[in-house]
């Protein structure tokens, strides 16, 4: 379940405070059931003209939260967990400076392309050039629908990210006495606990 994970690797860490952030695309890839919710299981939820369904009508915070807290406490693992859904509001924030140059530049770009006489595109910059991606090429030509994307692991932004979260990873289980320590922070035997969580390391 996710923001159980980092919650275990922190009580080792002697840390009992932390922040989980979860996008609500986490809803809908059946493709990966152990890391997204099944849409099966939400029961009767307004959807979009697409058949997605609609995260704000779940209240997606207050769900993982009460899913978490149940897991810990069938353990014996006590913990306050405060839900928060950031919507509007956080987009209604003043606008940084590297939002203001990119935004400019999309504008820009976007009217050089109507200019010289392209249509059907969305305007982007990938590696300070701009790249118009026609409207149909993000669709799934199966289903219609926009096509997953997934984050490119291997650059160096993902890298540069993935090395100051508090995760699991292969290592953790590769040493004995971390992964020990992790098990009894889990409260699960280590057998239990490398077949609960070892698959998001790519371990066992």
């Amino acid at each position: 379940m996710p923001g159980m994970r980092p919650i275990t690797k922190r009580l080792v860490h002697g840390r009992d405070h932390g922040v989980a952030l979860l996008a609500e695309g986490l809803l809908v890839d059946p493709g990966d059931p152990g890391e997204k919710l099944d849409p099966q299981t939400l029961g009767s939820v307004e959807r979009d003209a697409y058949g997605n369904v609609r995260p704000e009508e779940l209240e997606l915070a207050r769900l993982l939260k009460t899913r978490v807290a149940a897991s810990l406490a069938a353990r014996g693992i006590g913990t306050g967990i405060v839900a928060k859904d950031l919507g509007y509001e956080l987009r209604c924030a003043p606008p940084g400076g590297f939002d203001i140059q990119y935004c400019r530049s999309l504008g820009y770009w976007a009217t050089r392309f109507l200019l010289d006489g392209g249509t059907e595109a969305l305007a982007t910059i990938q590696g300070g050039r701009l790249v118009p991606i026609p409207f149909g090429d993000p669709l799934d030509p199966t289903t219609g629908k926009i096509r997953f994307r997934y984050a490119d692991i291997h650059s160096e932004a993902y890298r540069t990210l993935h090395a100051y979260m508090i995760r699991l990873k292969r290592e953790d289980f590769e040493r004995p006495e971390q992964r020990e320590a992790l098990a009894r922070a889990a409260k699960l035997s280590e057998p239990e606990f490398v077949h609960r969580f070892g698959y998001v390391a790519g371990y066992g």
